[in-house]
């Protein structure tokens, strides 16, 4: 007889791989930190970008009085594309370290900010994670030009700027947005009228033999607010 299957891969219990190949992902994670679920000035909804893998992003946007600097000329939102990081096998757009900075990004940076997900390893592959982000762009793009004549009512091109992205990774995040802009570059029409401007690496993550200084910083767990809160000044 052969012998039940038993856990090859664990990691602290969120994802386990079993002898047999089975998946085994945990519903109920304890985080160190809650969830956010409303900040003033900053509104979200989530939205699905991809029909085929039921794949959602998350929308973050700034009240509609904070469109109106000291000088009272309204100005559109810039566009911040949020890609969570994990190893590439963890994560999500709800989760807190996701979450909690999404909504500072948008009220600290007044900013319209777009947080996807993507599928995860290892049940998806590499390149799935920079093919699913790569669509998530194309959804961007189409929303800018109103493709069937449907948008998203808070991607409205009277009140968002298309011609000012910036895409910014955290982690493995960090990797896919690498990615990106191999595929894209700064500037590039592929997108248009989607312009990126730039891309932010925070912390990447590169696979290697040899530990970098990085790997032995601050713990995943905290690393994106304990940037936020040593490098960003909020806005009230």
């Amino acid at each position: 007889m052969g012998s039940f299957p038993h856990i090859v891969e664990d990691c602290l219990g969120v994802l386990q791989v079993l002898s047999d190949g089975t998946v085994f992902r945990s519903k109920t994670i304890q985080f160190n930190m809650p969830v956010i679920h409303h900040q003033n000035s900053v509104d979200f909804k989530d939205a699905m970008f991809d029909k085929t893998h039921n794949l959602h992003l998350r929308i973050y946007k700034p009240a509609s009085a904070s469109n109106f600097p000291p000088n009272g000329r309204p100005h559109k939102l810039p566009i911040v594309v949020f890609i969570h990081g994990g190893g590439f096998c963890l994560g999500s757009r709800t989760w807190p370290t996701c979450h909690n900075s999404c909504l500072r990004f948008a009220s600290g940076l007044n900013a319209v900010v777009i947080a996807p997900d993507y599928r995860l390893a290892p049940e998806h592959r590499l390149p799935a994670a920079m093919d699913d982000e790569a669509s998530a762009m194309r959804w961007l793009q189409s929303q800018a030009l109103r493709e069937n004549g449907v948008s998203d009512a808070w991607l409205n091109s009277g009140e968002v700027d298309f011609d000012q992205v910036l895409v910014l990774g955290d982690s493995s995040g960090g990797n896919i947005a690498h990615h990106l802009a191999v595929r894209l570059g700064a500037g590039s029409t592929e997108l248009a009228p989607v312009r990126v401007r730039g891309y932010v690496l925070l912390a990447p993550f590169f696979g290697g033999v040899v530990r970098t200084r990085s790997e032995s910083g601050p713990s995943e767990a905290l690393l994106n607010l304990d940037i936020l809160d040593r490098y960003f000044v909020m806005v009230p």
